[in-house]
């Protein structure tokens, strides 16, 4: 833990984010039980596709609430962060996105782990899409502690909760049937039963129970009656269930989940109290959604990936969309990303202006654990994109030939951030601005406009800055009559740059050089 958090502690008891909120309630339950840990927080995973952007989201929030708690205890409790894989679940379906698809289809409904890689890599398809999953995790510098649900269904680790689960199963079963439908009611049954003949996770009735044997009785999928124990991986739970018992036996204090899981998290609580545990503080996110607007989906392999993210933009910008505004439904697609990117940098170098109560609720010391570096870029993502647009740029040292004259003296060793940013703006203006431009010509008011923003930028003194630039911007055109006036500036961005939006434009100007603007404005109104 970095020992700046314990110098925050003070503050942290008046902080607002909301990590802070959920850190303080499960303080309050730690303290319940004599403030003695571990503290354990949890996040679960469904290895049935490859992980998603929604997955990291999950890790890097609950992160961010361990280290709010870690802040206001001042690291005195132990805690633990644990990555639960439900890799023992059936594979219902075979995803969409995976080599080969046809291989997999004689092991379905066996147990992810029972499943072959398609990808030849690994024992499975859950240890593939498990190593992918710790991998991403592990380039991001998460503390984390990785559990398989298989390995702990067959180590016995959950063996006494199935135990207690037969003990109790009026009591389970009391819990469940009122959330079924009448058809299921009748045949429902939350163990799952893996086939000793096919290997297949079996939903099927059970026809007896013995609490005393701690075994089942069910028919096997060659039709003869078949009695086991429950224990050693022989079973496993419906989700609904497992979910409850997981809380119970690894002694989980905090959870969050998606809103998807929220009309079921009452469900979860009541399990894991009939199992004599108390439920875990919880948490409900909003979903990701595509750019149609649907939920991201590990099998459909829609939205946007963590490794497309890092190819266009910084790790700490997705942590900053994880953290804002958790519970509002967030479209993700790649034209986030910018945006993502410069509110990043703007909190950055905000919090080494701010005091301590201030800088807790910054969305920087949660994304950095309380230490942000003081790293920082003199000009904006958003820039540097049009930047290279406007210079047909292909490379970081046409950019930083530009950047060199707006700040003399600077280059990829003296703002290392900025040489980062301007890899990335190559990257994303070549594979998504770039295809999507659409010049138009100027009409006769902007025509007009422009040919006199030629002209006084020509007669500009030679040290005029991006802030006098900005205003003779503006001065024309309220001088040419356009209202609103933000139509000026979005014309100066279809007819000069090929898009609809833009950035500062003295700014713009103050790095393309004033020279190459005017020659610019006179290219566009001749083409």
């Amino acid at each position: 833990m970095n020992a700046s958090l314990s110098s925050f502690q003070s503050a942290a008891a008046h902080a607002k984010a909301w990590p802070f909120e959920l850190a303080r309630a499960v303080l309050a339950r730690v303290e319940k039980r004599g403030g003695k840990g571990p503290v354990v927080f949890e996040t679960g995973y469904g290895p049935s596709g490859l992980p998603h952007i929604g997955t990291f989201g999950e890790v890097v929030r609950t992160t961010m609430v361990r280290n709010a708690f870690r802040a206001l205890t001042g690291d005195a409790i132990e805690t633990v962060l644990l990555c639960v894989s439900d890799d023992m679940d059936g594979m219902r379906k075979i995803p969409e996105n995976i080599p080969n698809p046809a291989q997999l289809q004689p092991f379905l409904q066996r147990p992810l782990t029972d499943v072959p890689d398609p990808f030849g890599l690994y024992p499975s398809f859950a240890h593939h899409n498990n190593a992918r999953l710790r991998a991403f995790l592990d380039g991001f510098g998460f503390d984390y502690s990785f559990r398989s649900a298989t390995e702990l269904y067959r180590a016995g680790v959950y063996d006494a909760m199935l135990l207690k689960m037969l003990e109790r199963y009026d009591a389970i079963m009391d819990v469940m049937l009122p959330t079924l439908g009448p058809e299921r009611r009748e045949t429902y049954s939350p163990f799952l039963p893996i086939s000793p003949t096919t290997g297949r996770v079996l939903y099927v009735p059970m026809k007896a129970i013995d609490a005393k044997a701690g075994t089942i009785t069910f028919e096997d999928e060659d039709g003869q009656d078949v009695t086991m124990p429950v224990t050693g991986g022989r079973t496993k739970l419906q989700w609904k269930p497992d979910f409850g018992m997981r809380w119970a036996a690894l002694g989980v204090d905090f959870e969050m989940y998606g809103k998807d899981h929220l009309a079921n998290g009452v469900v979860y609580s009541r399990i894991c109290t009939a199992l004599g545990a108390e439920p875990p503080v919880q948490f409900f996110y909003e979903l990701f959604l595509d750019e149609q607007g649907e939920k991201i989906s590990k099998t459909k392999g829609n939205g946007i990936s963590v490794e497309q993210w890092l190819r266009y933009a910084t790790p700490e910008s997705l942590a900053l969309y994880n953290f804002v505004k958790p519970k509002t439904a967030k479209k993700l697609y790649f034209d986030v990303i910018p945006k993502a990117v410069d509110e990043y940098f703007a909190h950055l170098e905000a919090f080494h202006r701010q005091n301590p109560i201030e800088q807790i609720d910054n969305p920087a010391w949660h994304i950095h654990a309380g230490a942000p570096p003081s790293a920082s870029t003199p000009i904006s993502f958003a820039l540097l994109l049009n930047l290279v647009s406007a210079a047909n740029a292909e490379t970081t040292e046409q950019l930083w030939a530009f950047i060199g004259q707006y700040l003399p003296g600077a280059g990829p060793q003296t703002h290392p951030a900025l040489d980062r940013l301007a890899r990335y703006a190559l990257r994303y203006y070549e594979d998504f601005v770039r295809p999507a431009k659409k010049f138009r010509a100027a009409n006769a008011q902007e025509a007009a406009a422009m040919r006199d923003l030629a002209d006084q930028l020509d007669r500009l003194p030679r040290e005029a800055d991006a802030d006098s630039i900005q205003t003779v911007v503006y001065d024309i055109g309220k001088a040419h009559g356009f209202d609103p006036l933000r139509a000026w500036f979005q014309a100066l961005y279809e007819v000069l740059l090929g898009q609809e939006q833009g950035p500062r434009f003295g700014s713009f100007v103050a790095i393309f050089g004033r020279d190459k603007t005017i020659e610019l404005i006179n290219d566009r109104l001749a083409s």
